[in-house]
């Protein structure tokens, strides 16, 4: 099985269709962008393939489990950081990290370890006493990861990870995301910087709740004659919108 499946997958508000039936396939290891704008149903697909929302019909599964009738199998096997990330800021950074590995029931005797680990990792270990409110926006983000990392999940689910962040402390995330790779962590994030789906192995473009192409970056720009991803996308909108006219 691949890491993330989805078969049909649809999500309707009312009468929005956020979500329109998703076909979509992701590997093992893989880091997959999935990228478009404000209101194309980015975040509507992270939440119903971890299992926070039900789907309105269709099919998916994450680590072979299904994200329905097994979500809270599910949960256990992945990471989830959402676009506001629950940190609680009149807490130190080491009691964040603390608190999420009490709710992931990370055991005691390895915890001290795997904190330090993380925290090492994400290079905030010099700050592992400073109030979370006194961290600027890419630490904050950085220490957001480190909580969704705390119970080593096998995939990872990245809403938005570096919305609003400065472009040093961008590298330095996905710098982070390039050390997980290695140690076959699956990645699915969403990002409205198009510049970063150069950074995936593929990406889908989503507009509308409708995944419009799916393919390694290389490629869309070679198919739509684009020299970037951003006018890959503005393309490929453009196309979909007289097609729907």
């Amino acid at each position: 099985m691949p890491a993330i499946k989805a078969v049909g997958l649809t999500r309707k508000f009312d009468e929005l269709t956020a979500v329109d039936n998703l076909n979509l396939q992701i590997e093992a290891g893989e880091i997959f962008g999935l990228v478009g704008p404000d209101g194309a149903g980015k975040t509507t697909t992270m939440r119903l393939l971890t299992g926070i929302l039900d789907p309105t019909a269709g099919d998916a599964w994450v680590d072979d489990k299904h994200i329905v009738k097994q979500a809270e199998q599910l949960k256990e096997n992945i990471g989830y950081m959402s676009q506001r990330f629950g940190l609680y800021e009149d807490l130190t950074v080491g009691e964040n990290i603390d608190f999420y590995a009490d709710v992931y029931c990370v055991p005691r005797k390895q915890r001290a370890a795997k904190i330090d680990e993380l925290l090492g990792f994400s290079g905030l270990l010099p700050f592992k006493t400073r109030l979370a409110g006194n961290l600027s926006g890419g630490m904050k983000q950085k220490l957001g990861l480190a909580c969704a990392l705390i119970h080593t999940p096998k995939v990872l689910f990245l809403d938005e990870p570096t919305n609003g962040v400065d472009p040093v402390s961008r590298r330095d995330f996905w710098q982070i995301l390039y050390r997980l790779l290695e140690q076959k962590v699956t990645i699915l994030l969403s990002t409205a910087y198009l510049d970063e789906a150069d950074r995936c192995a593929r990406v889908g473009l989503i507009h509308r709740g409708k995944l419009l192409r799916c393919d390694v970056p290389g490629n869309i720009k070679k198919e739509t004659g684009a020299k970037s991803m951003e006018e890959a996308f503005i393309s490929i909108i453009n196309e979909y919108e007289r097609d729907k006219s």
